[in-house]
């Protein structure tokens, strides 16, 4: 009985502290709109700044806590609200998920820069002092953390329920402009809401850091037991958010003990609050939120065929010389660049054209390379059959996540990706004892591709291959159904297009894309580890992703080599912050991306170019020396997908280009 008490307490305790992060996560979502993705990155390094102030500094523990939470937490809040957060509650899923994605890896970023890693304690509150409640012993900090819990739960229900400024922060989100005639100032309101929640995100971390230790991913990953909490209360409802988050805690607390510790059970403890996470999202009903598909988006201009082909042959030159003369090491890299490319057109497919998010593409991609690994066929055949079974998981997601869509699809998959590490990769029976498994090169036809050069190659031309399939399939029936949904799913309902069964081909087909890039990554590296596919992967995935153009095979291969780069180049990092924070100010004003921006400056260069370079071609014949089958009325048709409603090659569209006059003789 004592032992249970004592886990119960334990439970207690750590619920409190998730009911501290949830709460601050509702608040921010209920008045601006924003859920946000790096609510526990802001706490994990609040609570490093705790520890720089209190241990490192030498602060006393009360001023260190004060300065955190009541000047560093605000100012934090307050530079969001202006600066990165304004308006983004009415983006689409995609964008607003994005950015708080950035905001995570900047955070990490930060921290593991000015923190290197090292052994670091932060002490509880008044470690000496405790109470005795039977057997059990209940420390002073354990009290202090449930007491604080109780008053945030109270005090935020009273400020939204029962204050002028709580209804003002209502107010803003139902009806903004409204409020303004009224007076209210809906900006400063958001600010206020995003200070408060960043405080509480640091409350949170700091009283949990010193049970889970001072490490940056194990505080940021907690969030997710924070979203759990907040789903269960809907994203507006504190009272069960604090109820969600307390049992999340007591089951956390008691799984370790009272369930089985053998066998694919006896690692459920490890996946406690991603289970409930997604439990809660799939037997809840969807409440209407504001974030919804991914809306908005125009999606980029598809090039000719004949352009597309061109462009594909200019890639497989490029690695074509690049393998003649690269290290082996270097060989590996442009091999990982092309694995995450075709990763990233799975995303293409799903977010860019089909309007849904998945956080667990490199789970697929990571079932894909399992696969690969242990049919032990490396050849055509094996790598299809990776592919299908990678396709048959991303069904099975699919099916009990049909009627889900937005945010609620998004954590839906996050909590898949997480149970599917946890709990297959980590298991024995899948990457072994040792955590790795051995893999062969990929033969074709019966020709065995040994050379790292040789087979790099192999992996761009499948990139090439899919991106080409990718842009037939855009331009089809199929694409142009993919468009319509993502716009308007009601338009498409009311045409009587079945959109569920739809939906889980869709994933089916990205999940495909994505078991396939893992299958030849396990060829390229020969040995593959359940490591390799953490699901915190796909977050920088859909981040680049999204940055660098989820709407365009170009932003696929973009994104590929930045995310290779930003986990193999540290030096690099700091560039690639920058270009990442740029392109999410710049998603704002254009959802597709940076491609994009590379689209109209090549563009541009053809109108100013082009012209330049025609001048100095020879004249061409007059009129009556041209060929009697040449019909000079005839005029030279442009595909109606390369034209956008902005301005193209320096003109605006449909107006027709001028030319020399002795070339339009």
């Amino acid at each position: 009985m004592s032992s249970f008490l004592a886990y119960t307490i334990f439970g207690l305790f750590s619920g409190a502290a998730y009911a501290i992060a949830a709460s601050g996560l509702v608040l921010t979502y209920t008045t601006t709109r924003v859920f946000n993705i790096a609510h526990g990155a802001f706490g994990m390094v609040l609570s490093y700044l705790f520890w720089d102030f209190s241990v490192k500094q030498g602060l006393p523990i009360w001023l260190s806590l004060v300065l955190v939470l009541f000047v560093v937490a605000p100012a934090i809040g307050w530079f969001i609200a202006r600066f990165v957060a304004k308006g983004l509650g009415e983006a689409p899923v995609s964008v607003s998920l994005v950015v708080t994605v950035g905001l995570l890896v900047g955070c990490i970023g930060f921290a593991t820069q000015v923190y290197k890693p090292e052994a670091r304690t932060v002490l509880p509150f008044f470690p000496e002092t405790s109470f005795s409640l039977g057997e059990t012993n209940i420390t002073a900090h354990q009290v202090i953390t449930i007491l604080a819990s109780i008053a945030v739960a109270v005090g935020l229900y009273l400020l939204l329920n029962r204050t002028r400024i709580g209804t003002a922060m209502r107010a803003s989100v139902d009806n903004p402009e409204l409020l303004k005639l009224f007076g209210g100032k809906p900006e400063a309101v958001a600010t206020l809401s995003w200070m408060i929640g960043i405080s509480l995100a640091g409350l949170g971390g700091i009283l949990l850091v010193s049970t889970v230790g001072l490490d940056t991913y194990s505080l940021t990953l907690l969030v997710i037991n924070a979203y759990a909490a907040a789903m269960l209360g809907r994203l507006k409802s504190l009272p069960l958010t604090f109820l969600g988050a307390m049992g999340l805690g007591l089951l956390s607390s008691y799984a370790p003990v009272y369930l089985p510790q053998e066998g694919l059970i006896g690692s459920v403890d490890n996946v406690v609050p991603a289970l409930f996470l997604f439990i809660v999202i799939v037997a809840m009903p969807q409440a209407q939120l504001r974030i919804g598909q991914v809306k908005g988006i125009v999606s980029a201009p598809l090039p000719s065929l004949p352009k597309a082909l061109g462009w594909g042959a200019a890639l497989l030159v490029f690695v074509a010389l690049l393998s003649g003369t690269a290290s082996e090491a270097n060989l590996l890299l442009v091999g990982t660049a092309a694995t995450y490319a075709i990763v990233m057109l799975s995303l293409v497919l799903l977010t860019g054209y089909g309007g849904h998010v998945s956080l667990a593409q490199f789970t697929f991609a990571g079932v894909g390379a399992l696969t690969y690994a242990k049919l032990d066929e490396p050849n055509l055949y094996g790598l299809l059959v990776s592919a299908l079974v990678a396709a048959g998981v991303g069904a099975l997601v699919a099916l009990p996540v049909l009627r889900l869509t937005g945010l609620y699809l998004a954590l839906s998959t996050l909590a898949f990706a997480a149970i599917m590490d946890k709990m297959l990769f980590q298991a024995d029976f899948a990457f072994g004892f040792n955590g790795t498994l051995p893999a062969e090169r990929l033969s074709i036809l019966g020709m065995s591709i040994t050379s790292t050069s040789g087979y790099v190659f192999v992996m761009a031309a499948f990139f090439v291959l899919m991106a080409f399939a990718l842009l037939l399939v855009r331009r089809g029936v199929i694409g142009r159904m993919l468009i319509a949904m993502r716009d308007s799913p009601a338009a498409c309902g009311t045409l009587g297009l079945d959109m569920r069964w739809f939906r889980v081909g869709l994933f089916a087909a990205s999940a495909g894309m994505a078991g396939l890039a893992g299958g030849l990554y396990a060829g390229l590296r020969q040995s593959v580890g359940a490591a390799e596919f953490q699901f915190f992967n796909s977050l920088p995935l859909l981040l680049l992703a999204v940055v660098l153009g989820v709407t365009s095979v170009t932003g696929a291969a973009l994104g590929g080599t930045g995310l290779m780069l930003l986990y193999n180049y540290p030096d690099a990092q700091g560039l690639l912050f920058i270009l990442i924070a740029v392109g999410a100010v710049l998603l704002g004003r254009n959802p597709n991306g940076l491609a994009i921006y590379l689209f109209r400056l090549g563009n541009w260069l053809q109108g100013r170019l082009g012209p330049v370079l025609l001048s100095r071609l020879p004249a061409l014949p007059a009129d009556d020396e041209r060929p009697a089958s040449r019909n000079d009325d005839s005029v030279v048709e442009e595909d109606e997908t390369t034209v956008t409603s902005t301005v193209v090659a320096g003109r605006p569209a449909g107006e027709p280009r001028e030319v020399p006059a002795h070339v339009a003789r």
